[in-house]
């Protein structure tokens, strides 16, 4: 079985180093989630190994013949590029292979009995057949619509999409050619819930190595069959997914503590004996101890990362009505994002506004922070009610301004005052004099956290607040909502943290809310609960037809005319009929089959657990050639 082999890698950028013996090994089948803090190296170490960084030591071993594919965290497209070229150029050896097939054609149409070029040819087509060449264009097709694009997108250019659609042209480009590896830098930036969904399922079928490098635990928690820590320039693996890396860290850090802490107890003690003896008659054995003291391996703690202090000052009293939507309809022009969508949110709640992309989430949002009207409808706000929001965008935020201006500008502070509240937010040193266009997202985002917990609002209203943010942030993060105690509405992708700090799901989609009273888990779990039903209702509905009018059952996939319109001029004998009929039910029975294993294997504690995904991988499969044959057997008895 082939194999990726890091060994001592190191990697430094002047006298600072970024990682050194960094030494893992990624086999087919697994998937690695590569974590760590911002700043720890991750997308660097994802360069060497693609050769977009010189390395300075060390070795990056792939074994012979296997392929990697990259999907790079941000990328830029030519103008005029489309969708279809940008595709079709990951096949382009495909395509050489394709062109040099046709020319040997032609040539053993003027030279049939050339045993060379037969020869010649017989390599071409093995080369062309184990590359994919018979069926690239499908593939292609099927990954595209996969991550949600039409055929009329196809010819739009690369650039005129959003930010989340490149992503996902960029997954596309990575995932195309099924290569032996995949290496994915922050595949999940931008996606919206169900292309995560789509991006997982696709990622547990997959049968070669993946390294990911993310933050989105839920995501790994789903995907990773191990976790690769980058942390103080070294890398740790663990075995299992983010929730089994957590709990295994916590027991290797308390015992790495007890040990720590005995040796400590032992050296004192040692070092007492040395120099209570090293004088007097017991100096022999004082100088025996300190010789085994001196060969010590020496346990070290690593310390800890420098961390936020972060908590909202308690949120003051405001009305039991925080926020009332009263059947507000908006949108763009013409187009209408949502109709007469009314809400009521009390004081305390604490809810998920959730639903895909292009559905009007951040509309909504600004409509209620008063920066949008509503074409109908009405928006209240509570007695007492004080706003703090936190932009996607940041566009609270002064570019031109530096870190210091920012602080001391919107909060009247001195300086030693707004230096003191940086601090805690890590802007330390020469950092409050960066200016805030040169800051990285998570540095922005920092720094519109501080701002938004300086205002001392009793209504948060968050907009994307995870992105950018490394794990270590995102727990601080929802360590201070659980401490808050005040209202809060919060847009997010980011399904763990929903998970963690909302108990209400709001789901805008199909210009419509729907409530769940519980969190992102909940919601997920009520929607499955209603697949499974539909799904049911549907079998039996298929059943009662087949029962009622055998000859005229009709499948989603393939259409089964009616007996007397397949061959107008036969008459079938009764025997024959009686066959058609019991293998359309048989039809009917494999197909409601097929949609209960698609809806098991969407529930997401079933994708955690790689065993039982096999099973029913492989259920499916046995359903979907049952399905073939039973139509190939109909198709003859129709004939």
């Amino acid at each position: 079985m082939g194999s990726i082999k890091v060994q001592k890698l190191a990697k430094s950028f002047g006298i600072h180093s970024i990682f050194k013996n960094v030494t893992f090994e990624i086999r087919r089948g697994e998937r690695i989630g590569l974590i760590g803090a911002n700043g720890a190296g991750k997308s660097t170490l994802l360069k060497c190994l693609m050769g977009e960084e010189e390395y300075d030591s060390g070795a990056f071993i792939v074994s012979e013949g296997e392929s990697v594919g990259y999907l790079q965290q941000d990328i830029t497209f030519d103008d005029e590029v489309t969708l279809k070229q940008t595709i079709t150029a990951a096949w382009d050896d495909v395509r050489h292979l394709e062109e040099q097939l046709k020319l040997a054609e032609k040539e053993m149409q003027e030279r049939p009995d050339d045993e060379m070029l037969m020869n010649r040819y017989a390599r071409l087509q093995e080369r062309f057949e184990w590359l994919g060449g018979y069926e690239y264009e499908a593939l292609s097709r099927k990954i595209v619509h996969g991550l949600g694009f039409m055929e009329e997108d196809l010819d739009r250019p690369v650039q005129n999409f959003s930010g989340g659609q490149k992503t996902r042209i960029n997954l596309a480009k990575a995932l195309v050619r099924r290569p032996d590896y995949l290496f994915l830098d922050e595949p999940t930036n931008h996606l919206d819930m169900e292309m995560l969904e789509w991006l997982e399922g696709y990622l547990l079928s997959y049968g070669g190595g993946i390294l990911i490098v993310s933050h989105d635990r839920y995501f790994l928690d789903h995907v990773a069959t191990a976790i690769l820590e980058l942390d103080h320039g070294t890398v740790t693996k663990y075995k299992g997914n983010y929730s089994k890396y957590v709990a295994q860290r916590e027991q290797q850090r308390k015992a790495l503590e007890s040990a720590y802490k005995k040796q400590q107890e032992h050296i004192q003690e040692t070092e007492e004996y040395i120099r209570k003896y090293k004088a007097g008659i017991k100096s022999k054995q004082a100088r025996g101890r300190q010789s085994q003291l001196d060969r010590l391996e020496r346990i070290e703690l690593a310390p800890e990362a420098s961390t936020l202090q972060f908590h909202f000052a308690p949120a003051e009293e405001c009305g039991q009505k925080v926020l009332v939507l009263d059947a507000i309809c908006g949108g763009f022009g013409e187009r209408r994002l949502f109709d007469h969508l009314s809400l009521l949110l009390r004081r305390g709640e604490s809810a998920a506004l959730i639903g895909p992309n292009g559905t009007g989430k951040t509309t909504l949002i600004r409509m209620i922070m008063g920066e949008k009207e509503p074409v109908r409808g009405h928006i209240t706000l509570g007695s007492r009610v004080h706003i703090g929001y936190f932009a996607q965008e940041h566009t609270e935020l002064h570019g031109a301004w530096n870190v210091l201006e920012e602080i001391m500008n919107a909060f009247s502070y001195g300086e030693d005052e707004a230096r003191s509240v940086l601090g805690h937010f890590l802007f330390r040193g020469d950092d409050v004099f960066k200016s805030i266009d040169s800051l990285s997202g998570g540095e922005q985002a920092r720094l519109a956290l501080l701002k938004l917990f300086l205002q001392g609002p009793n209504f948060l209203i968050l907009d994307e607040p995870t992105n950018h943010l490394d794990i270590p942030t995102r727990e601080i993060l929802e360590q201070a909502l659980l401490d808050f105690g005040g209202t809060y509405l919060i847009v997010s992708h980011d399904r763990y943290f929903l998970d963690k700090i909302t108990t209400r799901t709001l789901v805008l989609e199909q210009k419509k809310i729907k409530d769940f009273l519980g969190n992102y888990t909940y919601y997920r779990e009520k929607e499955r609960e209603a697949a499974e039903l539909a799904a049911q209702e549907l079998a039996e509905q298929e059943k009662d037809k087949v029962k009622a009018s055998p000859a005229a059952v009709k499948s989603p996939a393939r259409a089964v005319p009616a007996v007397e319109s397949r061959l107008p001029f036969q008459k079938k004998t009764y025997g024959a009929a009686q066959k058609i009929a019991q293998i359309e039910m048989k039809i009917a029975e494999l197909e409601a089959t097929i949609k209960m294993y698609e809806v098991q294997m969407n529930e997401p504690a079933n994708q955690i657990d790689s065993a039982k995904m096999m099973e029913l991988t492989n259920l499916y499969e046995e359903t979907r050639l049952k399905l073939d044959a039973a139509y190939e057997k109909w198709e003859i008895l129709s004939e």
